[in-house]
């Protein structure tokens, strides 16, 4: 199952990979980007989709061990135990 996994995650980044090239160079015209009221220099498309998706993997791979810990509080929760509808008895 483990190996599922690992073929699925490099298959995905493969697919991002070809894309941000794909369209980079479709769109090699510099661009700027603004924010309120400063402007950056101008700076290629694909650069910009490549830096962009880049900060996302590694922002979701930094946070996502984070999001584990945050998930297990204690073990004490109501949902570990079995539902109450399911019985055994007959009637």
């Amino acid at each position: 199952m483990k190996t599922i996994v690992n073929l699925l995650t490099s298959l995905i980044i493969a697919v991002w990979v070809i894309a941000i090239a794909v369209i980079s160079v479709q769109n090699a015209e510099p661009i700027s980007l603004k924010f309120l009221s400063s402007q950056s220099i101008q700076i290629p498309f694909g650069l910009v989709l490549a830096f962009s998706a880049g900060i996302g993997m590694i922002s979701v791979a930094i946070l996502k061990p984070l999001w584990g810990f945050a998930g297990s509080g204690g073990g004490n929760s109501k949902f570990d135990d079995e539902p109450e509808f399911f019985s055994d008895e007959d009637f």
